[in-house]
């Protein structure tokens, strides 16, 4: 997982700054159906990992 996460700040670094910066702003709603489409993603990429 981290070296996915590193990606970003490795490779884009201003992207990764701007995209935390529109995140900062979010509404507390928005920024938990972000999180819960990050968790249902990873679930899929285990899921299908295993295959």
């Amino acid at each position: 997982m981290l070296v996915l996460e590193g990606l970003m700040p490795l490779l884009v670094p201003q992207a990764w700054r701007d995209t935390f910066k529109r995140m900062i702003e979010l509404k507390d709603g928005q920024l938990r159906f972000v999180g819960l489409m990050s968790m249902l993603g990873g679930l899929v990429l285990i899921y299908l990992s295993q295959k």
